[in-house]
């Protein structure tokens, strides 16, 4: 028999238990948990468990499993939850349990846990207890049997109010980056305007990290007066003076085309500026690509490091535009490192919808990709964010999916809601973001005027990987 109470808000702030004399054999309890990807990594930080089964989704990739799964003992501590607060409750005491885990689960499953009375030591107040646990799909995935000492009385407690736990990955993008460059020389950058202290000092910073040789295009007042103000010796840096920043981005866009740099770094210009001087097709900057941004971010949430585009340069970019949107992305993950990236196409939905155009191209971009019109990764779409993000959120919609909860590229609908995106997780997520546009014949390292100098830096070393990419394989 299964107990049934009415729920009431007291309820919830209150624990009860059943008393030995109460209870009887066939008696049983339950409880329900979907497993997320924290519930797998706090338990290894607790129990210190940190078999790469199930905490390296990229170890676990390679084996029979083909994906990171709970441990164990997660299931037992399941059943131990449902001794301790529903049956017998609290006041009781756990002497022994013996379990056979029989399934794995898998980040999104859901697990339902049952007790049953198998048996009644009067003497003692001893119970034995018949455990099960079984997945979504009928599953048995764990079963035992667990020995237990129930409380003579009854015991009305209220619940005990637990601190918060706020879990956190290791953003170290900008470390990993810089020993990503260790082995390779500067590459010569034609810095466009650098006319405010942020953007000075971090050309600076970058060429003292060993990423660039600037070259400072700008008027010679203010590149004076920045220098004098940071205590900077102009002498032995390379500077191009121009009378404003009009010049400097057009004199930028000649060095790139004669050779003379292999990148452009935005200064304190705005964007239209800098990219007018580009685009033209006089200035001889273009490739078969069209001209697209990326923002390479890392979040303490998420466990590895995410392009998202294009979120600074397409407005409203048609399917054709987002064909080179995708083909640049990709181009840069295999660059960072990622030789077969996961591609997340999203939309506010994750079906197709006549009326909504963005789930229309998604699933033509996931079609080429079908016919080999786009290479070199694994795409998906439409998919809303969470399920791009987050397996147990796919999992939980019936969504199956290859790149749910290991997406490496976000590809937005348009530059609205992906600078939207990009700047929630800057400041409400802790992300940090780097900068970069390609399409062109060189890279450009174009960041915010309110970027941090860390940023510009970021984006610099991801310039230089690029560049020297290029050297290679021209775009």
């Amino acid at each position: 028999m299964t107990r049934s109470v009415p729920v009431n808000a007291d309820d919830l702030e209150r624990l009860h238990n059943r008393s030995f004399e109460e209870i009887v054999i066939g008696e049983s309890a339950s409880l329900e948990r979907t497993l997320t990807a924290q519930d797998i990594q706090l338990f290894a930080l607790v129990s210190g468990d940190v078999n790469p089964l199930y905490v390296d989704p990229e170890f676990a990739a390679t084996t029979h499993f083909n994906t990171v799964f709970a441990h164990g003992m997660w299931g037992g501590a399941l059943i131990s939850a449902l001794i301790g607060t529903q049956l017998p409750g609290p006041g009781s005491v756990p002497l022994g349990q013996t379990l056979k885990f029989l399934a794995p689960v898998r980040i999104g499953d859901t697990l339902t846990v049952s007790v049953t009375v198998t048996a009644r030591d009067v003497a003692r107040y001893l119970l034995t207890l018949a455990c099960t646990g079984i997945n979504q799909e009928g599953v048995v995935v764990l079963e035992g049997e667990s020995l237990v000492h129930a409380a003579g009385e009854h015991i009305d407690v209220h619940r005990a109010s637990l601190p918060g736990i706020e879990l956190r990955h290791s953003a170290d993008g900008l470390n990993r980056l810089l020993q990503a460059c260790q082995t390779l020389e500067p590459i010569r950058v034609a810095v466009v305007h650098p006319c405010d202290e942020v953007s000075f000092e971090a050309a600076l910073d970058a060429r003292d990290a060993g990423l660039i040789d600037p070259v400072l295009i700008g008027p010679r007042g203010k590149l004076e007066a920045l220098a004098a103000k940071g205590g900077h010796d102009l002498c032995g840096l390379t500077i191009e003076y121009v009378p404003h920043s009009h010049a400097a981005a057009l004199r930028g866009a000649q060095m790139a085309r004669d050779g003379l740099v292999e990148a452009l770094m935005k200064g304190s210009l705005h964007t239209d500026e800098l990219m007018s001087a580009v685009v033209p097709s006089s200035a001889l900057l273009r490739t078969k690509r069209r001209i697209t941004h990326c923002f390479v971010m890392q979040t303490p949430f998420y466990p590895r490091p995410f392009i998202i585009t294009d979120a600074a340069i397409n407005i409203a970019p048609a399917l054709v535009d987002k064909v080179d949107i995708v083909r640049n992305a990709i181009d840069l993950a295999h660059i960072l490192g990622v030789s077969n990236p996961h591609v997340a196409i999203l939309a506010a939905v994750e079906t197709v919808n006549a009326n909504m155009p963005a789930t229309l191209d998604a699933a033509a971009l996931c079609k080429m990709a079908d016919r080999g019109q786009i290479t070199g990764a694994v795409l998906d779409g439409p998919l809303a964010f969470d399920n791009a993000i987050s397996l147990a959120a796919a999992r939980i919609k019936g969504i199956h999916s290859a790149v749910s909860g290991k997406a490496d590229i976000l590809v937005v609908p348009d530059l609205e809601s992906g600078n939207m995106l990009v700047k929630q997780l800057e400041y409400l997520g802790g992300a940090s973001s780097a900068g970069i546009v390609l399409g062109a014949k060189v890279p450009i390292v174009l960041t915010s005027r309110a970027d941090s100098v860390e940023s510009r830096i970021a984006s610099c070393a991801i310039a230089a990987l690029v560049a020297h990419h290029y050297r290679v394989t021209p775009p």
